[in-house]
């Protein structure tokens, strides 16, 4: 009984071990061995098995072996590792048979295409390209890592435009050749919106003042148009960076902050930002100082500074010096000048003693300033506006001024200009000037409206670089319910080497009546001539013009009579040398949307021979930035005109017009001023006088959106004087219109267009008034 019980257990165990033997053999035999075990030997052959798209001789570069060598089980674990190490296989085995070493090798598919399936945000090519950065690509080997990067990398796409419930899935098909194909099922989700922004810590300043600082709001009403409510990562970078300036420009020198906290709800639509800062006490700059080689120009460095002692520190004052006295010792040819401000704070006192350490350096020329990328633009064009002379001293002001005026032709979408020390030389450095070329020719096809002219369209087509030669070619056709125009024009910048500038136009218009303007009339003007402009500064240029002008009047029962006046003095056609001069300066920083800088134009206009007449014309305008979102504008215009060494009244096809956008708005476009006796038509006059105030701010909600603005304005104007005799010429301010009101600005891919609500101040009676005008292609 004893000996059966002790037998049974024994029994079971036999049968396990017999049992695991066979699993253990069944494994082996399942599972063939990367490199079977052998008795080392000497190398006849080797043998390469497997390889469809790989060359042998690729393979044979990763063996470390070799005929006639002795091959052993180290050998044969080396060229599996190397074999492996390439990536080009997913699976490697050794072998012997007779002395020959055969490598059996399984080649990874290629991938042979990436297709997206439900991808609308992005376009393939982009993503395609993103994909390359990470390795994965048509035609690369394939590799799971590399697809789970690259899934990676799409989602983070999709991040960036603050889509979080994106769902992708990536799916590979088998392909003939040992390819496959790669497709990419997107399910883009909707976007998250910032639900919610708060800051804590503050005290000194409320939490609004400090959101308005940042790019990223919550919704609201216009921000489907702004996306500021779309979380990016990198715009709160930047807000903090905005928070943190506006802190350390009002003395606060220990604030800090710390990480933002980013949550997203459950359901992936709404996001949370907490940011946490700490504010400290503002400190007053108890005393400045500049310590280091001053270069014996202490005064005049000293005049750079903009911070003082007493009042309270600014970051932005303190950056400001810093960079001017770099770009002052720039100028006078210090390019490496080093100037670094040393804040020392006393916590007591809550004051900071400010040194301003600066180090010019060495004193540096310009070997030779290389110009690169302008394959059509030739290098004498570019070359011209290059204010920095070569073998001279390095002027930072000078390469600035060239980086400008390049930007500033049109030509090139991008100018990068970098200085590099010359090899083996202390005080040498080259100007490089990198540019981009941009498109320079364009049909141009365009429609607009304004309540004065109606429908206006437009077509032309221009090359201002044409054959890279920098001169400019341009045909327009306008044409509107009063006026058709035709100009044809070709301009040479460079028509001497002094940069005097030469257009020579022709153009050829006729004007009609339109329904807001009675009278039954037709004036067609063509003419041509040369104009010449001289520059005398960077920002200053003289004109001088000759044209000559032929003028038709074709008169009706119904025509206006200071038209019949006009021909009963100068007959229904005219012969007109005209001759022209001006000066302009123009500091603005844009045309279309400046924010700071002025334009001034003087201008005189003489004609002669059938039109003994003259016009003299001045404006100014002027724009002033008022924090970093805001602009106070001022635009003020005259114009006089009168006869000379004739008893003949001014022409009345040369009167100037007010009224409407461009003028004093509120007030029926050009009715301003005399109207004809009989016909009522507006006449316009010999003398304008006009004044606007304009202050720009952003639109609520659209951010630092400087396309889109809003505005409030006031507007005074009045013409005087017509060739009818029936009205005096006499400027009378006491008969200005003035208006007022609101609108909004909007650079639309038409051009400019500008909404207007404005109130007649002083309408009196027979003025036309307009509550609402906008126009479609003219700016302010």
């Amino acid at each position: 009984m004893r000996a059966s019980q002790l037998g049974q257990p024994e029994g079971k165990i036999l049968k396990l071990k017999g049992l695991l033997a066979f699993f253990l053999v069944a494994v082996v035999l399942a599972v063939p061995s990367l490199a079977s075990a052998f008795t080392p030997f000497k190398v006849k052959d080797i043998r390469v098995d497997g390889i469809q798209r790989t060359e042998a001789g690729t393979v044979f570069a990763y063996v470390p072996v070799k005929v006639g060598d002795t091959f052993t089980e180290e050998m044969a674990t080396d060229i599996i590792r190397e074999l492996y190490s390439t990536g080009f296989f997913s699976d490697v085995r050794i072998s012997t048979a007779n002395d020959i070493v055969v490598v059996t090798v399984q080649e990874r598919p290629v991938i042979a295409s990436i297709s997206f399936t439900g991808m609308r945000e992005f376009e393939s090519k982009q993503i395609i390209e993103a994909f390359q950065q990470v390795g994965f690509g048509e035609g690369r080997i394939f590799d799971q890592a590399m697809l789970e990067q690259a899934e990676f990398e799409l989602q983070q796409q999709y991040l960036s435009k603050a889509k979080y419930g994106v769902e992708i899935t990536a799916t590979t098909t088998p392909l003939p050749r040992n390819r496959v194909g790669v497709n990419f099922d997107v399910f883009e989700g909707s976007v998250a919106k910032i639900k919610e922004i708060r800051i804590i810590g503050n005290e000194a300043f409320s939490e609004g003042d400090l959101l308005d600082l940042m790019q990223l709001t919550t919704s609201g009403y216009l921000t489907w148009y702004t996306d500021t409510d779309k979380y990016s990562r990198e715009k709160l970078e930047a807000d903090m960076e905005s928070i943190r300036s506006f802190y350390l420009d009002r003395g606060y020198l220990e604030f800090s902050m710390e990480t933002p906290q980013v949550t997203i709800s459950p359901d992936r639509q709404d996001i949370y930002i907490t940011i946490s800062i700490s504010e400290g006490k503002p400190y007053t700059v108890s005393d400045v100082q500049l310590a280091g080689n001053l270069l014996s120009l202490d005064q005049e460095i000293e005049a750079l500074v903009t911070i003082k002692a007493g009042e309270t520190f600014s970051g932005a004052k303190s950056n400001e010096t810093s960079v001017a006295i770099r770009s002052y010792l720039g100028d006078l040819g210090y390019a490496f000048a080093n100037v670094n401000p040393n804040p020392v704070l006393d916590r007591e006192k809550q004051t900071v003693a400010l040194t301003f350490f600066v180090d010019p350096s060495r004193r540096v020329y310009v070997r030779k300033v290389e110009i690169t990328g302008n394959e059509r633009t030739r290098d004498t064009v570019a070359r011209r506006e290059i204010r920095q002379l070569e073998a001279a001293w390095y002027d930072g002001g000078a390469i600035k001024l060239s980086k400008e005026r390049l930007e500033r032709l049109g030509y090139f979408q991008e100018v990068d200009v970098t200085t590099e020390p010359v090899p083996g030389s202390v005080d040498q450095v080259d100007v490089n000037v990198k540019v981009t070329e941009r498109q320079t020719g364009a049909i141009n096809l365009g429609i607009g409206y304004g309540q004065t002219d109606g429908v206006i369209l437009s077509a032309g087509i221009s090359e201002k670089n044409v054959f890279g030669s920098g001169t400019e070619l341009d045909f327009s056709v306008n044409t509107s319910q009063d006026a058709r125009t035709f100009v044809l024009s070709h301009t040479d910048p460079y028509w001497t080497l002094d940069g005097v500038s030469r257009t020579t136009s022709g153009y050829y218009r006729t004007v009609t009546p339109s329904l807001n303007n009675p009278g039954n009339y037709e004036v067609i003007s063509a003419g041509g001539g040369f104009n010449f402009g001289v520059p005398i500064s960077e920002f200053d240029r003289v004109s001088l013009g000759l044209n000559f002008e032929h003028n038709k009047i074709s008169l009706y029962e119904d025509s206006p009579l200071a038209y019949e006046q006009y021909v009963d003095a100068y007959g229904d056609a005219t012969n007109t040398p005209i001759l022209s001069a001006g000066w302009s300066k123009d500091t603005r920083d844009s045309v279309l949307n400046p924010t700071r800088g002025s334009f001034t134009r003087l201008s005189a206009t003489v004609g002669t021979v059938s039109l003994k007449y003259y016009m003299l014309s001045a404006q100014h305008q002027h724009f002033i930035p008022i924090g970093r979102d805001y602009t106070l504008a001022f635009n003020a215009l005259f114009d006089y005109g009168d006869v000379y060494n004739s008893d003949n009244p001014f022409p009345v096809i040369k009167d100037v017009f007010a009224g409407g956008i461009g003028t004093v708005r509120g007030y029926q476009g050009n009715s301003l001023g005399p109207k004809d006796p009989r016909t009522g038509t507006y006449l316009g006059g010999s003398r304008r006088v006009v004044g606007n105030v304009q202050f720009f701010f952003p639109l609520p909600g659209s951010g630092r959106d400087k396309t889109l603005r809003l505005f409030v304005f006031g507007d005074a104007g009045q013409v005087y004087g017509t060739g009818a005799g029936n009205s005096s010429d006499t400027v009378d301010f006491g008969d200005l219109r003035y208006s007022t009101g609101f609108g909004m600005s909007w650079l639309s891919p038409m051009g400019p267009l500008q909404l207007v609500y404005a109130k007649a101040l002083n309408a009196k009676e027979g003025d036309e008034t307009q509550v609402f005008q906008f126009q479609v292609g003219s700016a302010f």
